[in-house]
């Protein structure tokens, strides 16, 4: 959205925001860079870098504030769900709201006027239009739009509306073929060809990974602190076992059928691996995987 607002296909916006949750890829940050460097800034769009805490510090800090990741969880019974995610309302949607009040002048605890509101824009494809129809503003002064739902003249499945495979072909021919998907280093949802990737091609961050695992083995260090220990053990990978003896070398069936498409076409991975976006965290069509876990969460301020 923002290399088509800088070529005047989409309205220029007064600003873009990053939401960083300080555990992101280095291939991340170095992307964010370029696209400031390179189109951000030569369009006059400027990037506001946002933060509220950093998610695998507070984990494992017992005197810092956080909320907690959906990890994959072993009770004691033997049987197995997931922790409820509150990462995504904490850091990202949370820091968020502030900086759109502060545009917006109108900086909390001052009440913004009925009327004055923000255009947000959220960047789902055809291929997601239905999340885009379950998508609601939680406040009065942002409204969301979805610019590539409405935009024409897509080479994909359908001429009203991008599809996943225009937003690629047309990144392709602005040299930003290699865009990497924004979420954490730790998330647990990431896919199996995921985790490869990372164990086969970027050791450091898979060593971080393997750390933080065995880390939050018994939970958050805030929560164990307070009296409030989880009730299980918690994993990042969906087996219940540690990270650096997970399956991940495990080929599944929506990774299988990626590789049957015709190349040109070909997704990464299809198995859900989308980035972290405030508004579309992989998680949310996986919502019922989840179970009622022990485990101390503060809700956030609200902005």
């Amino acid at each position: 959205m923002l290399q088509l607002a800088a070529e005047g296909i989409l309205p220029k916006p007064d600003a873009a925001i990053f939401a960083d949750t300080g555990w992101e890829p280095a291939a991340v940050y170095s992307h964010l860079a370029r696209l400031e460097t390179e189109v951000a800034t030569p369009a006059g769009i400027p990037i506001y870098r946002v933060r509220r805490g950093h998610i695998r510090n507070d984990a494992l800090n017992p005197d810092a504030r956080f909320a907690q990741m959906p990890l994959y969880i072993l009770l004691p019974d033997g049987s197995r769900g997931m922790l409820r995610r509150a990462c995504t309302a904490e850091y990202k949607i949370a820091a968020i709201k502030p900086c759109v009040r502060r545009l917006l002048g109108f900086e909390h605890p001052s009440p913004v006027p009925d009327g004055v509101f923000a255009e947000q824009w959220v960047g789902y494809s055809i291929d997601e239009s239905s999340r885009a129809a379950r998508a609601t503003d939680n406040v009065a002064y942002t409204r969301s739009h979805f610019p590539l739902l409405f935009l024409p003249g897509g080479t994909g499945r359908s001429t009203h509306g991008w599809t996943r495979q225009d937003c690629e072909r047309y990144l392709r021919t602005k040299g930003f073929e290699n865009t990497p998907k924004s979420a954490c280093i730790g998330c647990p949802y990431h896919t199996n060809a995921y985790w490869r990737d990372m164990r086969d091609n970027r050791p450091d961050e898979w060593a971080d990974a393997v750390a933080f695992d065995y880390a939050i083995r018994h939970g958050a260090a805030r929560a164990n602190a307070n009296g409030h220990p989880l009730r299980g053990q918690a994993f990042l990978h969906r087996s219940c076992m540690p990270l650096d003896r997970a399956p991940i070398d495990h080929v599944t069936a929506a990774e299988w059928r990626s590789r049957q498409l015709d190349m040109f076409d070909a997704v990464a991975d299809l198995e859900i691996e989308r980035g972290c976006s405030p508004w579309g965290c992989r998680g949310d069509d996986d919502e019922d995987d989840t179970i009622n876990a022990t485990w101390y969460v503060e809700a956030p301020n609200a902005a």
